[in-house]
């Protein structure tokens, strides 16, 4: 657990005890009331294998550098060649090319989370670069070998308490189910993603249900038979331990369809045959409704991680697949449809506990007072607006989303921050988060827009670090 008392070496360490915090509010806030916490990462996409194995990783490029596609854009910005990205070279040589980029992104949050890992993880004081890399290469590959160092360790060093990953409906869930969270101090629970379900107008559509039906035993004929595949996908996952969903989606679709209609559509394309626009619309309307009342009925929190323009560069989407680092932020229109989905499911009191999140800073506005129209006073903050998500989640994004929500809602009520990451070393992510959050505080505390009485705000600032999340999940 971290403590004002145990940061060592604060003389000569970029990252000081003082880091973030601005003042002596900023710095009790931190250390009394949100250090202190332990964390919930509410979703995350941690490979479960890694973490029932307690893999010992070899090299701090395994654990760091792979599948991190923020370090990669990094990396290719600078010029350096994909062999040493994804590519055939060396996990030296990778972690040699990275520390030589690290320099140029200053300002960028890579640097921060950079020296915030290589600090809390491992001790390591000195500015990453292309001369330090070596000497930093061999002693953090050494410590890698300790066994407090293994996936679950380095979890435990952060005082991470529960994870919830993120797994398709064809997932048969054995890392989960073979998992005993009660031997390993930890929680490891996971989310429901059928987005590949929805997107009827994907290229490999008829192929993807086909494997659903394999795993789920049911033929999948016929609409109907799609939506018994997915409740039966639905019921095993909660059966083994799920509690959420997430869907990552451009927008939400809204565009209404009798029953009828949208069982045509489905056997059109089933068939083989191209959808309109509107088609596409209409089922992907209809199956978001369904799978929004099977969540109520299950009592899951439903997440909406909306506004990516993904797969931007085919040329090496072909070379490379999806999640490798040619996505941005999009501008797609949000708010008529989303408010028309949530008022659907809420008119019929199926509207389970959601969270949103929105990648175009643009909406955040939008997204602060949406909340606001369908807390009903049943769970308090049963709808959030969640956290700055992905090109959001430094400490501009986390200020404005905080600020929005603070003008806009409660951010007393706001359930906090998440790794949304594929790496064991980024939790430290909570941490910077926690520091941002008490030096907002912290600065309105010193030019008395806040009161100064430290239990009042301190409360907000558990139940923001931690208290919120553990009421709101039940893992």
């Amino acid at each position: 657990m971290l403590t004002e008392e145990n940061i060592k070496k604060v003389g000569s360490s970029f990252i000081t005890k003082e880091f973030l915090l601005q003042n002596r509010f900023a710095e009790e806030l931190y250390f009394n009331y949100a250090a202190p916490q332990p964390i919930i990462d509410y979703h995350n996409h941690l490979p479960p294998v890694e973490i029932v194995a307690d893999r010992q990783f070899e090299t701090i490029s395994q654990v760091w550098l792979y599948g991190d596609h923020y370090k990669w854009r990094a990396m290719r910005a600078l010029g350096i060649d994909e062999a040493y990205i994804t590519g055939e070279a060396s996990d030296e040589e990778k972690f040699l090319a990275w520390a030589k980029t690290v320099p140029f992104t200053l300002r960028n949050p890579l640097f921060h989370w950079t020296h915030l890992e290589l600090k809390r993880y491992f001790d390591v004081d000195e500015l990453l670069n292309e001369q330090s890399g070596p000497e930093i290469y061999k002693e953090i590959n050494r410590q890698l070998q300790l066994p407090e160092n293994s996936c679950r360790g380095l979890l435990k060093q952060m005082d991470v308490e529960a994870v919830c990953t993120t797994e398709d409906p064809l997932d048969p869930l054995d890392h989960h189910r073979a998992y005993d969270g009660s031997k390993a101090g930890l929680t490891m629970s996971t989310a429901f993603r059928p987005d590949k379900a929805i997107l009827i107008d994907a290229e490999n559509y008829n192929d993807y249900l086909d494997q659903l039906a394999e795993v789920s035993g049911v033929a999948i004929t016929d609409y109907e038979s799609l939506k018994e595949a997915l409740q039966q996908r639905i019921d095993f996952f909660h059966k083994n331990g799920c509690r959420l969903c997430d869907h990552g989606l451009s927008n939400l679709s809204w565009a209404p369809a009798t029953d009828k209609e949208v069982c045509q559509i489905f056997a059109k394309r089933r068939d083989g045959a191209a959808l309109s626009h509107l088609e596409a619309e209409q089922f992907k309307t209809a199956i978001l409704v369904f799978l929004g009342e099977s969540y109520h009925e299950k009592g899951w929190v439903q997440q909406f991680h909306l506004g990516a323009l993904r797969n931007n560069n085919k040329r090496m989407l072909a070379q490379l697949g999806p999640d490798t680092g040619w996505d941005s932020i999009g501008d797609y229109p949000q708010a008529e449809a989303l408010s028309a989905f949530l008022n659907r499911l809420d008119s019929t009191n199926k509207l389970t506990k959601t969270i949103l999140y929105n990648l175009n800073p643009a909406d955040n506005e939008v997204f602060a007072t949406m909340i606001g129209n369908f807390n009903d006073g049943s769970i308090k903050g049963k709808v959030q607006w969640g956290s700055g998500w992905w090109f959001l989640d430094q400490k501009d994004g986390m200020e404005k989303q905080l600020n929005a929500l603070s003008n806009m809602g409660l951010v007393s009520c706001f359930v906090g921050m998440l790794t949304d990451s594929r790496s064991f070393l980024s939790f430290p992510r909570h941490e910077y988060f926690r520091r941002v959050l008490c030096n907002l505080f912290g600065r309105e505390m010193a030019s008395g827009e806040l009161p100064q009485d430290m239990d009042l705000v301190g409360k907000v600032i558990a139940d923001i670090s931690y208290n919120n999340a553990k009421a709101y999940f039940d893992f």
